[in-house]
């Protein structure tokens, strides 16, 4: 079993940025691809940013290139978002995931551990 903790959200405004934290326990992290969905009110869950097991590859949706930093610490079993210039669509609940495979993973399908969530909240 994996547990994963998200923390770091927040209410913020527009241009500002929040660094958002997983941190996971139990079995493997280091070998698995993780990644950062979100969800907002009254739309589906979508991918936002992935990182490959040893950190070296990583892929973003459209909407947060250039803007948003995924990273990780396989010393400290963490994954980290950095998101700059937020907008108040970026609003939404944040979860991070852990992946069945080691290689980037943008389906959230192949992703079999989650964490709670965190809210990001963006104010115009």
């Amino acid at each position: 079993q994996v547990e994963l903790v998200e923390s770091g959200g927040g209410l913020v405004q527009a241009g500002d940025s929040l660094r958002l934290s997983c941190a996971a326990s139990g079995r493997t992290f280091s070998g698995y691809s993780m990644g950062w969905f979100r969800q907002a009110p009254g739309r589906e869950r979508e991918f936002v940013a992935a990182i490959s097991w040893s950190g070296g590859n990583t892929d973003y949706t459209d909407s947060v290139k250039g803007r948003f930093t995924i990273s990780r610490d396989n010393a400290k079993n963490s994954v980290y978002l950095q998101m700059n210039s937020l907008k108040p669509e970026d609003t939404a609940v944040y979860y991070c995931a852990r992946a069945l495979l080691s290689g980037l993973v943008v389906s959230a399908g192949l992703y079999n551990y989650w964490g709670q969530g965190t809210q990001v909240t963006v104010s115009s």
